[in-house]
């Protein structure tokens, strides 16, 4: 099969499409939001409501337009942080050679993971302030076990190839095979894992937010909408459907983004 050859971008276009406006909505929707207006609970669109308003008077659209900054920003932030930790803390297991050091870097993680994230979350959130730096925070580290042990799986048997015992008998650094051999090896893992893991975060942003806990139950967030409004869903839909779709589309389009890109570059390494 010829290299030049292009494949249909419908998965690429899809995923554009469903990543598009809430990503918009969450970086410039407070832009345009305007300030807040006089409060009534009509329900009714008009008179500069386009969605209506909600149960406590507020104006749906300027709430979304608010709403989404808190959830997608504190997703990405707290997927980098997992990362930033899970990276190093995978790569230090799989290249020791100490079963001991290894064990001791991994052991614990397997008690952590048998907790489930969620339930982590909850728990320590609760007893702190709400606050989108405390819930980034909780959320990174939640998801730290989970992805050092795909870090350490994929690091493991990077490690095990000739080209990274090569370089251990010609004296390299342990920075030099960690991140500039085994590190970017392991790239394509990474990012397949990423898609996952940046969903597996707005999950539980979103869960959170919509107990309750790690925001306000009054702040301007897509998830507190859907709690706030949801015994009115049939009163005034928009307040619950709306930041519902726009949290699904953002995950779904991620995930849907991260499987083309792998996809492509797989199909890019296997062509002539």
């Amino acid at each position: 099969m010829s290299g030049t050859q292009r494949q249909p971008p419908s998965r690429y276009a899809l995923a554009a499409a469903l990543i598009a406006l809430p990503l918009l909505l969450a970086l410039l929707g407070p832009l345009f939001a305007g300030p807040p207006g006089p409060r009534s609970v009509s329900f009714a669109t008009g008179d500069g409501h386009w969605l209506g308003t909600d149960f406590t008077g507020r104006d749906v659209w300027r709430e979304v337009l608010l709403g989404g900054r808190s959830v997608v920003l504190v997703a990405i932030a707290a997927t980098a942080l997992t990362y930033a930790l899970a990276v190093p803390l995978g790569l230090a297991a799989a290249l020791t050679r100490r079963a001991r050091l290894e064990d001791a870097l991994m052991r614990p993680l397997d008690v952590l993971m048998a907790v489930p994230s969620l339930l982590l979350v909850l728990l320590v959130a609760a007893t702190l302030a709400p606050g989108p730096f405390g819930l980034t925070v909780l959320i990174g580290l939640a998801a730290v076990p989970d992805a050092a042990r795909v870090v350490h799986a994929a690091a493991v048997e990077i490690s095990a190839r000739p080209a990274v015992e090569a370089l251990r008998l010609q004296g390299e650094s342990w920075w030099r095979i960690a991140v500039g051999h085994v590190a970017r090896a392991m790239r394509r893992t990474l990012a397949a894992d990423a898609g996952i893991r940046l969903t597996g975060a707005l999950y539980l942003v979103a869960t959170a937010a919509f107990l309750g806990v790690g925001v306000q139950p009054d702040a301007a967030d897509w998830a507190v909408m859907v709690d706030r409004n949801r015994t009115g869903l049939f009163l005034q839909p928009w307040a619950v459907v709306v930041p519902a779709l726009l949290i699904a589309a953002l995950s779904m389009g991620t995930n849907l983004l991260f499987d083309a890109a792998l996809q492509r570059q797989g199909r890019g390494k296997g062509t002539t």
